[in-house]
């Protein structure tokens, strides 16, 4: 089954306990490695007598990083990092925080304890699937304003803006898919008289009735 790539769109925080140690889990979406930082720091100043605040985050489709945070080397972050990739989950930060019980979990234990702690807390954060999308700037008149809006509505496309001066201008979100199939039945409804440009690549979602762009 392909991994369908993810959004995290709301975070959630989840705490275990495993041989008296507390395990914190907060995740957070973030869109950019700043706003991560922020989230980590945030947490270190909450949690300031925790014995580790390890972190792992995603930004985008390429920058990853991870900390132990004074773990045994590879026992947190990057479990937890390996958690986000094979769930392929992007904009988004984790942080765990650890209060120590007194009781050793050894290596084995503590990836294991990490990564239980960063499930537990994704399974009750919201992941969106986004598609892929091109975003289109179309200028008609106020009567052809009407039918591209019909045909908008029975192909499910939806409006990110409508401008309304001299004449009216949209602008559609729509799927690659749905692309040519759009641009021929308003072409066809208006007789031409649109102008349509494009504004580029997107990727996009539609959640509880609102357009999500990425």
């Amino acid at each position: 089954m392909e991994n369908i790539k993810k959004v995290l769109y709301s975070g959630s925080q989840r705490e275990i306990t495993e041989k008296k140690s507390r395990f914190i889990a907060t995740i957070a979406p973030v869109k950019t490695e700043e706003e991560a930082i922020e989230v980590i720091a945030s947490i270190k100043k909450k949690c300031w007598d925790a014995r580790h605040n390890c972190f792992a985050y995603v930004i985008g489709n390429e920058l990853q990083r991870f900390s132990d945070d004074g773990e045994p080397s590879g026992t947190a972050g990057k479990p937890m990092l390996d958690i986000l990739v094979s769930k392929n989950i992007h904009d988004v930060c984790v942080v765990v925080t650890r209060y120590f019980g007194g009781v050793l979990l050894g290596t084995g234990g503590l990836v294991r304890a990490y990564q239980k702690a960063v499930n537990q807390s994704l399974s009750t954060c919201v992941l969106l699937e986004p598609l892929e999308g091109e975003l289109l700037n179309i200028k008609s008149d106020y009567n052809s304003a009407g039918k591209i809006k019909h045909i908008m509505d029975s192909l499910e496309i939806f409006g990110k803006n409508v401008e309304y001066t001299e004449e009216v201008k949209i602008e559609a979100v729509v799927t690659i898919e749905k692309k040519d199939m759009f641009l021929e039945k308003i072409k066809e409804a208006t007789g031409g008289k649109i102008v349509v440009t494009s504004n580029g690549l997107i990727e996009f979602t539609i959640y509880e009735s609102k357009l999500i762009l990425f």
